[in-house]
């Protein structure tokens, strides 16, 4: 009989942050389930070979959308990590807390507690930042925080040519002034993707009050209004793992509300027409569901000093070589090392726009983009007013959901786009790119009209793999929220999700270390603790954001 005080459904971001905090002091056993299994192959723990694992189903759940209407048809894949530590194990490496006002927003929509002044001390409890703002920053935390070496002098141009177009600096977007162009954040330690489950598991599952189960979660049972365990499917048997206090749902935002509505959470007239009984008719389950999209502008290297040189075979096995043996080299890093959060015009009072510099011109799956050297920015707004949902194809937990996120579906993400497109090529045009500019790869010089970038981004525009949104975290009294500001599904005892499917809105860049904060803020609530203190500590908001984009 396998029971635990606490199940957690999903092994992920915010899911190995609550196993690491509930059983910190010994009191309590915990259960994590997790589909997924091993993390520990170079191709998770190389950083440099970060497109792979994305591509893998032995690591990737393999979601996709339905066609997307106003991008062509187009299917876009939706990567949710399927491993131990979750979508930590297959990202980006990137660590982005997201700006102050994202969680006041959070706040003022209902998620009372979640403002930047509640949520700040949970961020600073979770690192170990190395090189950010003192007195904005943690040390000592489960999370290693680091920069690139930057080494690569094209990452330096970047840099200067925002300056040159008149751009704010910033020597650290996770301290007080996230506007401006710098050097960008990463999960690695050591040479090594540092993920949830290098951070916060495995230290956990050292406890002997902490156990990994590996299983399939059909659904939660519910008696009498109250979570008591969940349903599993693990060596081909269907068992059940009960749950004395809670279950918590850390499942991702396309498998947390998948678990909810199988359980008879969700829209009352979906899940009837799926067969299943409703036990608590919620509207928000699967809505409100949220992305970034961006684009590749890519541009060629008149010098041969980009990655190109390296994706040859030989030069490939030398760079696995060196990580193998010494965890250095171009293997140990994500590449991702300089970044940008700007404004698209005046009267936005903070970033809507995020940059991430590349000194390369390749896809996510590896592939080059052109024979010649080169370098991209991948580029995309951050507040899209576009929403999309999640859905059951049917009752049978093993078929995938019905993933649409409706892309591009208000017009402002078209305006805000082609703005992308042409504030790129005004920096990529700075004479700090004069040494280095050959001719725009893509979308190229000929396209500029807005019906032809309008193409463009129809043809090209991907996603960054930033779902959120899908069981949102609000007031009981909003009938489109799922869990109420302490992760408690409403209408449900004994049950909370606690992942990125809480986020109200989607925050301001990648989606890991608020995934992660999540996890660390739920597990004081679980644990019926008093908050960590607010900070009274005061962002920079630019002085010139009423009268200028810069």
């Amino acid at each position: 009989m396998l029971e635990a005080d606490f199940v957690i459904i999903g092994s992920g971001s915010a899911g190995s942050a609550m196993a690491y905090r509930l059983s910190e002091d010994g009191k309590h056993s915990v259960i994590v389930i997790e589909y997924g299994g091993s993390d520990i192959g170079p191709l998770i723990q190389m950083p440099s070979a970060l497109s792979i694992p994305l591509n893998m189903s032995l690591y990737d759940w393999g979601f996709a959308s339905e066609p997307e209407p106003h991008l062509g048809g187009r299917v876009l894949a939706t990567p949710r990590g399927k491993v131990i530590g979750g979508s930590s194990s297959i990202n980006g490496m990137v660590y982005v807390r997201g700006h102050a006002r994202d969680f006041d927003h959070w706040a003022e929509q209902g998620a009372t507690g979640w403002g930047f002044a509640d949520v700040l001390p949970y961020f600073k409890r979770m690192e170990d930042s190395n090189g950010g703002e003192n007195g904005w920053r943690g040390h000592g935390g489960p999370l290693t925080v680091q920069r690139g070496s930057r080494t690569n002098p094209l990452y330096g141009a970047f840099v200067e040519a925002g300056r040159q177009a008149g751009f704010e600096l910033t020597d650290d977007y996770n301290g007080a002034k996230q506007e401006g162009f710098g050097p960008m954040e990463q999960t690695i330690r050591g040479g090594r993707r540092w993920s949830a489950a290098s951070a916060y598991l495995r230290p956990a599952l050292r406890r002997k009050n902490v156990s990994l189960v590996k299983g399939f979660a059909r659904r939660v049972i519910i008696e009498n209004q109250r979570a008591t365990g969940v349903e599993i499917e693990a060596r081909k048997r269907i068992q059940v793992i009960r749950a004395r206090r809670e279950v918590i749902v850390a499942a991702s935002s396309i498998n947390s509300p998948k678990i909810l509505m199988l359980s008879g959470i969700g829209p009352g007239q979906h899940l009837s027409e799926n067969g299943i009984p409703v036990i608590v008719d919620r509207p928000g389950v699967g809505r409100n569901l949220q992305d970034h999209m961006e684009l590749y502008i890519q541009q060629e290297s008149t010098k041969p000093i980009t990655l190109n040189s390296v994706l040859n075979p030989f030069s490939k096995a030398l760079i696995g070589a060196q990580w193998l043996f010494f965890k250095s080299g171009l293997g140990a890093t994500n590449h991702f090392e300089a970044a940008a959060f700007v404004r698209s015009r005046a009267g936005v009072d903070y970033p809507d726009i995020q940059y991430h510099f590349i000194p390369a011109a390749v896809r996510y799956d590896g592939k080059a983009a052109a024979k010649a050297h080169g370098f991209q920015a991948h580029v995309g707004p951050m507040r899209s007013k576009s929403r999309g949902s999640v859905t059951l194809r049917s009752p049978d937990p093993k078929s995938k959901p019905v993933i649409r996120f409706n892309y591009m579906s208000h017009p402002d993400d078209w305006t805000e786009f082609r703005h992308c497109i042409r504030l790129t090529r005004e920096i990529f045009g700075q004479a700090a790119f004069d040494p280095y500019r050959g001719k725009e790869l893509s979308p190229g010089s000929h396209v500029q009209s807005d019906e032809e970038l309008d193409a463009f981004i129809r043809d090209h525009a991907e996603s960054a793999y930033h779902p959120c949104g899908t069981c949102k975290l609000g007031r009981a009294d909003d009938a489109m929220s799922v869990v109420d500001p302490e992760c408690r599904v409403i209408g449900v005892e004994g049950l909370r999700v606690a992942d990125s499917s809480i986020f109200p809105r989607v925050t301001n860049g990648n989606l890991n270390a608020p995934s992660i904060m999540t996890g660390e803020k739920a597990a004081d609530h679980i644990l019926g603790r008093t908050p960590l203190p607010p900070s009274n500590q005061e962002p920079w908001i630019n002085p010139r954001w009423q009268v200028s984009d810069r």
